[in-house]
């Protein structure tokens, strides 16, 4: 049976990576890149549409995983899916690196 503290070691150890690559990102070279992204998601992540989700103040990690999904295929959207196909690995952080900074709204639609 795994001990707490060697799970407690190892997530502490998956969060410090995360950061770690959330640092590296470039959230300036983000929002120059999130330009094609503004007529759906808003100029800042907060779409006012609710078919488009709002990408501002997601978690760095998610928008990642999100992104990734959509650029192999395994997460289906036929709008995102030939947007994501283009993105290479260093896009993908740096526009979640600018999303993730950004407000989110809290009102609903």
């Amino acid at each position: 049976m795994i001990s707490k503290k060697i799970l407690w070691v190892a997530g502490l150890a998956s969060m410090i990576a995360g950061a770690t690559a959330a640092q590296a990102a470039n959230p300036a070279a983000g929002k120059e890149k999130s330009k094609s992204c503004a007529a759906c998601h808003g100029p800042d992540g907060n779409s006012t549409a609710p078919d488009f989700p709002r990408l501002a103040g997601q978690h760095y990690d998610y928008l990642v995983k999100a992104l990734s999904e959509y650029k192999s295929g395994e997460r289906k959207n036929a709008i995102m899916a030939p947007l994501a196909a283009a993105l290479s690995k260093r896009d993908i952080e740096d526009l979640a690196a600018f999303y993730s900074r950004q407000q989110g709204l809290t009102t609903k639609y």
